[in-house]
């Protein structure tokens, strides 16, 4: 099929570059010139396990183009993807302006029969809204809007558009669904047909519960702090129980990224703006607020106080196999620790340059490996869960810093091991006998 992406960011572009994969013709539209001046010389923007090779394979094939015009965009797709930013207002409600700059566009480029897909987040009755807008501007036009909620974990990207666990379509047109089917033949994935305002829902009410596993778990690692249990046991066994299951029950830092957060604030909006208030969601942002100021705490108790103690902290990514810091918990542990005056030494595997190139980058010193990070540290901080922190040679590091004190903000580490390496090691809910706290 001939498909159109409006937005090569990162969900329109690994979206694009994977429906090339399996066979449609694809061109991604983007209104930055420098952005599609990259992708058109081979290179990609952002980092994601496999989009590279996928992307260089595809354009290769004829099967991926880049351009900024968008009624160029408009006329080579069946289907038109909106893949814009939805970002949040400061009120945590969802700034639309993008999406509607875009529906306005789209509109007199509209000749044929098109199928309008909102990819993007965005809020329930938004479909509705992109439907008057163009129905506004291009009263002759032959049109639907369907909504198709993307579900990428950043790192897993690649693999979740590939073999996604199930795909959502909501359409008020049997020929619209018809349309969208076809697209995701190839996947051999479950999908769930429903009507428009069901597949807008569905989306922020996934991630919200996610989050409140997170915050839950969180909430109980404090409970374990303070008996002497360990979170870790705590959540096998709790997610041993199939109603509940095991995923998403890891205790640590708490929750960021580009899509909690502001999913999570969205929601809350959209419930109070229909009347009826999600009030535990409002618990859930304040106990991921409260974690990482808990953390802090404990290590400022433990260096005394932390103007002018050398910090080592490994992770500045939000999580693991990607170099987004957007709204990364382990930056604002970074923030908090220099505004007390601390002097942080930081190495990430991917999100250095992003971090250099921010005004934080002027505040620290990054360093070019993990062990020049700790070299001279009274303590260590694990804020990222990379795979590659938890192979370290810890002996080595050990000798390097000042003091071997570890605060491991994602339990990545074995603690007996640790202990065992002659460090003093602090997990989050991994508590210690009541007599030896």
């Amino acid at each position: 099929m001939k498909l159109t992406i409006i937005g090569s960011g990162y969900v329109g572009l690994t979206t694009g570059a994977c429906f090339a994969e399996v066979g449609h013709e694809v061109i991604c539209v983007d209104n930055n010139e420098e952005k599609i001046k990259t992708l058109l010389a081979g290179d990609i923007p952002i980092y994601e396990p496999g989009l590279a090779d996928i992307v260089t394979k595809n354009v290769a094939a004829g099967r991926l183009k880049f351009t900024t015009d968008t009624p160029e965009g408009v006329d080579h797709g069946d289907v038109v993807f909106i893949a814009v930013p939805t970002p949040p207002n400061p009120d945590g409600s969802v700034d639309l302006k993008y999406i509607e700059k875009v529906a306005r566009e789209i509109a007199p480029a509209i000749q044929d029969y098109k199928v309008i897909v909102d990819k993007s987040t965005v809020p329930v009755k938004t479909g509705e809204k992109v439907t008057e807008t163009i129905s506004r501007y291009a009263p002759e036009a032959e049109f639907d809007v369907v909504s198709n909620p993307e579900f990428l974990r950043e790192g897993c990207a690649v693999a979740d558009l590939m073999n996604p666990d199930r795909v959502v379509i909501g359409a008020n047109s049997d020929r619209a669904m018809a349309l969208m089917q076809k697209i995701y033949e190839p996947f051999h994935a479950p999908v769930l047909a429903t009507d428009i305002n069901s597949a807008e829902l569905i989306k922020h009410a996934a991630n919200s519960f996610l989050a409140l596993k997170i915050s839950y778990i969180n909430a109980v690692s404090a409970i374990c702090e303070a008996s002497g249990a360990d979170v870790e046991l705590v959540a096998e066994g709790i997610g041993m129980d199939n109603r509940i299951g095991r995923a998403f029950l890891n205790a640590g830092l708490g929750y960021g990224g580009s899509c909690f957060p502001k999913d999570i604030a969205a929601f809350i909006a959209i419930s109070d703006d229909l009347g009826v208030p999600f009030t535990l969601l409002k618990e859930v942002e304040k106990i991921n607020r409260d974690q990482l100021d808990r953390f802090v705490k404990r290590i400022r108790e433990k260096l005394w106080v932390l103007e002018d103690k050398e910090v080592a902290v490994w992770g500045l990514a939000f999580k693991p196999d990607t170099d987004d810091t957007r709204s990364s918990v382990a930056i604002e542990l970074v923030e908090k620790l220099v505004a007390e005056g601390a002097k942080v030494r930081a190495f990430d595997p991917k999100a250095m340059e992003h971090v250099k190139n921010s005004p934080l980058g002027e505040k620290i010193t990054l360093c070019d490996s993990p062990e020049a990070a700790a070299d001279g540290a009274e303590t260590l901080i694990v804020a990222t869960e990379w795979p590659e922190f938890a192979s370290a040679d810890f002996s080595s590091i050990r000798d390097k810093m000042i003091a071997p004190v570890v605060f491991d903000g994602r339990n990545l580490l074995d603690p007996k091991t640790m202990e065992k390496l002659g460090f003093e090691y602090h997990g989050v809910g991994r508590g210690r006998p009541a007599e030896a706290s």
